[in-house]
């Protein structure tokens, strides 16, 4: 099945400007770990933490590499379900060391989520939005190169990442609408829901169900909005922006198949959109750098930055 799902990937993107099929790369040979697993182990700290709004939970966390030129910059948008019980930007901190020592400056974004005041619609986009977008007012001072940035999230936050690159691709009457959203480079989508409506339906019950995505977006009711057409990424299609869409063959919260249906449906709709599937992976190993999966992550990032 894997094998016709690659081929089938790999026909449509034959269509699209760009031949990106899926990849099946074999890389983790032990089980999969926990995010309690996970953040067990030491971790470092960011050099400067930053206000991008007023709320308490608007801040970026900055890693910043050692060298005097201009740095080229990774997004870093955490998961967690979209939800305020779960980790936020701890989960990111192991990576976000390692690429900070790679040479890059890492912008790791906190955000209200479902459960704190002002989480859901419209503000968890909205936090995203001015999150990234207060790269501007940070660049300068920071020496960072804003010609190569590249968004990047995992889990919810992968859902995110991508929603970011479609913000030029809102529509008119929407409230996460921003005139002139910061330029990227791509986006790394690690582990992501990238299909809300199809998380929704047929997800795992690993992040609540249906009610955590209504509890995002709004419930749908007849007549009304569409809670979607804002909000998900393949509403919004094509994005224009390169897409590297990685999963864990292994992954029970968010399926391969859910980052492979969303890469083959942006390159049918003419998106350099790449899907590779991470054998013996995980959700986590995704985000781990002494993970065999890591190296993989990593290559992701430098060909879009170098």
């Amino acid at each position: 099945m894997r094998l016709m799902t690659a081929a089938l990937a790999g026909l449509l993107a034959s269509t699209a400007c760009a031949p990106f099929p899926t990849i099946v790369d074999p890389v983790e040979t032990r089980a999969p770990i926990t995010f309690s697993q996970l953040l067990a182990k030491p971790r470092a700290t960011a050099d400067r933490r930053i206000a991008y709004g007023p709320d308490a939970l608007q801040f970026g966390e900055l890693w910043l590499p050692r060298g005097r030129g201009r740095h080229p910059v990774i997004v870093l948008i955490h998961g967690g379900c979209w939800r305020a019980d779960l980790p936020g930007t701890e989960l990111m901190d192991y990576m976000a060391a390692d690429l900070r020592d790679r040479g890059y400056a890492v912008w790791n974004l906190e955000y209200r989520r479902i459960g704190h005041p002002g989480g859901g619609y419209p503000g968890t986009f909205q936090d995203i939005a001015a999150g990234l977008d207060h790269l501007r007012a940070i660049a300068p001072q920071n020496r960072l190169d804003l010609r190569r940035v590249v968004v990047s999230g995992h889990s919810a936050g992968g859902h995110l990442a991508l929603w970011a690159a479609a913000r030029d691709r809102l529509p008119a009457d929407s409230p996460l609408r921003v005139p002139e959203p910061l330029p990227m480079r791509g986006v790394v989508s690690l582990a992501g829901i990238a299909d809300l409506d199809a998380y929704r339906q047929t997800g795992p019950d690993a992040c609540g169900g249906p009610s955590t995505i209504d509890g995002l977006v709004g419930v749908q009711e007849p007549g009304g909005r569409d809670v979607f057409a804002d909000t998900s990424p393949p509403a919004l299609l094509p994005l224009g922006d390169r897409q590297i869409v990685m999963s864990g063959a292994l992954d029970p919260i968010v399926p391969s198949r859910f980052g492979e249906n969303y890469a083959a449906a942006a390159a049918a709709r003419g998106d350099p959109a790449q899907s590779v599937v991470l054998e013996g992976a995980g959700h986590f190993e995704v985000i781990d750098p002494t993970s065999a999966a890591w190296p993989r992550v990593v290559r992701a990032y430098r060909d879009l930055l170098d």
